[in-house]
């Protein structure tokens, strides 16, 4: 895969449970951005930006009800200095967010879904639009064991297959209606996968979906009713690591 380079510095946290390895993770980006932040932007004018915003936000709560005018002006005074705060952290943005991006994608393709285990039966889903033809057929490259037939009827705009097999990669092949679309499926004991989900445009055939489960890092904890992902949990970790680390560091 493009991104493999980067599974002898993250590869290990993969044998982690999933919440032990995304706060690492998080905490390590967190940490570096911090860094990166505080020896790339002159720190004294920051602070000293940061305090007029401060004051200039308690002038126009104390300005609003007796001279709204003038917290008008204070107001528009404020947003220059937040657009001239903004601009002296961009550049530190620059530095890191090229390495983010990658480690966002390689978190993305070992992250999000539980790997498809060897001879562990697993279902494959084909969503259409209204109006399309009856059937549809799958077959795959090596052959994979189908847990019933290979030719679905299409019943509620929906079909599924249940199948299994053993470790390798697969080329799973949908015949409908005449025409003939791939998708790509990887088995193995590693937490890796295939994209899950690929999507099909001029056709009544829609979308396809392989059964890999979502990780949910939380478990069946739940926030409010949220079942937050990788990169929910990622978000959540990172801002109360950044608040934290950014007192502790005395950085502005």
């Amino acid at each position: 895969m493009a991104l493999d380079f980067l599974d002898p510095v993250f590869g290990p946290i993969l044998k982690l449970p999933p919440l032990l390895g995304v706060f690492l993770i998080a905490f390590f980006i967190t940490l570096t951005i911090t860094l990166v932040y505080k020896f790339t932007t002159d720190q004294k004018k920051m602070k000293k930006l940061k305090d007029e915003l401060k004051e200039a936000q308690k002038k126009i709560k104390t300005l609003t009800k007796d001279n709204p005018q003038k917290a008008l002006e204070v107001q528009q005074e404020m947003m220059k200095k937040n657009m001239e705060y903004m601009k002296h952290s961009f550049k530190s943005t620059l530095y890191t967010m090229l390495p983010i991006l990658l480690i966002f994608a390689w978190l993305n393709s070992h992250m999000a879904f539980n790997q498809i285990m060897p001879d562990q039966e697993f279902k494959v889903t084909a969503l259409f639009a209204d109006g399309h033809a009856a059937t549809i057929s799958l077959s795959s490259i090596p052959d994979l064991v189908f847990i019933g037939n290979s030719t679905q009827t299409i019943t509620e705009n929906t079909a599924v297959w249940t199948l299994k097999g053993s470790a390798g990669e697969y080329k799973l092949q949908y015949d409908y209606n005449n025409e003939n679309y791939d998708q790509e499926l990887l088995i193995t004991t590693e937490r890796e996968y295939a994209p899950p989900e690929k999507a099909y445009s001029d056709s009544k055939l829609k979308k396809t979906a392989i059964g890999n489960a979502p990780i949910r890092p939380f478990g069946d904890l739940s926030l409010f009713g949220w079942h937050p992902g990788w990169l929910g949990t990622y978000i959540i970790i990172s801002l109360i690591a950044s608040i934290l680390l950014r007192k502790l560091m005395k950085v502005y």
